[in-house]
């Protein structure tokens, strides 16, 4: 069976990893354009054009793909039985998603019709779920709208999303490894989605890091673990942009204005939040590296009164 496999970042890695030890006969893999890395301007290859450059697999890095014929030739050149995608990037056109016998799947971090969109991870720790996973599902032209195979099911708990991704990746792979012999034999599941349960997952931005102390320390919370490790959550002090990489609310009430610093120890600053106190133990400054607040003040000093934002 003749694979294409389309995806980018890290997060679509562990799949195309697993598919290349099983034996599968990936075909050809497309990936986005290589991007210029901070100042430097040095080439940075995506993820996933890394690991198929490994595996000695051809890569293509189409600029676009909507209305690029040549690209269009290419698949069916190569007349893939099924094309697997894993967070490529872009919409795919439905003349690409007709090219394949067994028609497209797409491994999609969050159990659909829920956080259809660009950052389902981020947008499910922000918004507090007690559980999330990985939905298998064929693609359509709609945003994630296609009929599901399976899912599998994680507890959320205090992961950030770095955590969850790493976590998420590795189960789409397996669950991936675990579906494909059915979608081959025409025996796996196919459901429909329920659209009047769909929410949406749109992008994440550095701008969406700003902390507002009104809200309760849960939802800042689970703001900073949502952006970790990146935007990463953010707020001002002295007029300098401090990054909060780690937090935690606690049960106790406060009277002074949002974003007053209460209190600074080794186990954290203590600031007000929604009328209570949220812990920031882990912090970053510009131009020094993350660390913990116990870290920090050992050359530093962080005065009590301050307000933040």
């Amino acid at each position: 069976m003749k694979i294409v496999y389309m995806g980018t970042p890290e997060f679509a890695v562990p799949p195309l990893k697993s598919l290349c030890e099983s034996g599968y006969q990936v075909e050809l893999v497309v990936t986005q354009p290589d991007k210029a890395r901070d100042r430097g301007k040095k080439v940075q290859f995506p993820p996933v054009k890394e690991t198929a450059l490994q595996y000695g697999v051809e890569v293509l890095q189409p600029e676009k793909i909507k209305g690029n014929e040549e690209f269009f030739n290419r698949i069916r050149e190569i007349k893939p039985d099924l094309i697997i995608v894993a967070a490529y990037g872009k919409l795919l056109p439905l003349e690409l998603l007709e090219i394949p016998e067994l028609g497209c799947i797409n491994i999609h971090a969050s159990l659909l019709p829920k956080y259809r969109g660009a950052a389902p991870i981020h947008r499910c720790i922000i918004e507090g779920e007690k559980t999330t996973g990985i939905t298998l599902m064929y693609m359509e032209e709609g945003l994630d709208t296609g009929d599901m195979i399976a899912s599998r099911f994680v507890d959320v708990e205090d992961k950030n999303t770095a955590q969850l991704h790493e976590e998420l990746s590795v189960m789409g792979a397996e669950l991936l490894m675990d579906t494909l012999p059915n979608i081959m034999n025409g025996t796996a599941g196919r459901t429909k989605q329920d659209d009047s349960m769909a929410s949406y997952a749109p992008m994440v931005f550095k701008q969406d890091g700003l902390i507002d102390f009104g809200k309760s320390p849960e939802e800042i919370e689970r703001l900073i673990r949502g952006l970790n490790s990146w935007p990463v959550a953010h707020t001002l002090y002295l007029g300098e942009t401090m990054k909060i990489w780690e937090a935690k609310a606690l049960d106790e009430k406060s009277a002074e204005p949002c974003g007053t610093i209460r209190a600074v120890s080794n186990e954290g600053i203590k600031v007000s939040a929604g009328g209570r106190s949220l812990m920031i133990t882990k912090l970053q400054m510009p131009g020094k590296r993350a660390m913990q607040v116990s870290e920090y003040l050992k050359g530093n000093k962080i005065e009590i009164g301050e307000v933040l934002g």
